[in-house]
């Protein structure tokens, strides 16, 4: 696999060594040893989440204060446009985001670290989303960021209005947000 580092720290870029001929294509998408060997540290997952949506869907930007998920993220249909902000208050990348095109074409995946919010914007006409997760999901101590916060400045690739969950809808913007120490 080949590890890229983005301009947040701790947020991978990672791009699966892929096997393809006529048939088709086979790449291993999980190696716990080979991953723990990437991130510096031996991720325990614990929850596979799975989600379909259409395109100018956004999801996020979502992250727990407690019970902070480390995600392990990959489009295996579709393409999404995502996007990871770092909440660590003590962090010289406070308030900072970072975005990848992940596709089902591409095969990418993103590590994105407890500490930081996770969101993404669907640019195919639908799009499929696979996310490991170190922790169980806590409906109690989930937060959400404002997508469009202008603090925040997100470049989205939007035409129009996004379709967002009432959940989305209500998000914070970062000055107002809890975040983390």
């Amino acid at each position: 696999m080949n590890v890229i580092e983005t301009d947040l720290p701790g947020i991978l870029l990672i791009e699966p060594k892929v096997f393809g001929d006529q048939r088709g294509f086979f790449y291993e998408s999980f190696n716990r040893r080979q991953f723990a060997e990437m991130i510096g540290m031996d991720a325990d997952f614990v929850q596979d989440n799975h989600s379909r949506s259409a395109r100018d869907v956004l999801r996020g930007l979502h992250y727990q204060i407690q019970q902070p998920q480390g995600k392990l993220v990959r489009v295996i249909v579709g393409e999404v446009y995502d996007v990871s902000v770092d909440l660590r208050r003590s962090s010289p990348t406070f308030g900072k985001w970072v975005a990848n095109l992940l596709s089902d074409s591409n095969k990418r995946m993103l590590w994105i670290p407890p500490g930081f919010a996770h969101g993404f914007l669907v640019t195919s006409d639908y799009a499929e989303f696979l996310y490991k997760t170190t922790d169980y999901w806590a409906p109690a101590h989930e937060r959400c960021v404002l997508w469009n916060d202008p603090e925040l400045g997100i470049p989205w690739p939007l035409e129009g209005e996004p379709l967002l969950s009432g959940k989305d809808q209500q998000g914070l913007p970062l000055a107002n947000a809890e975040v983390f120490d």
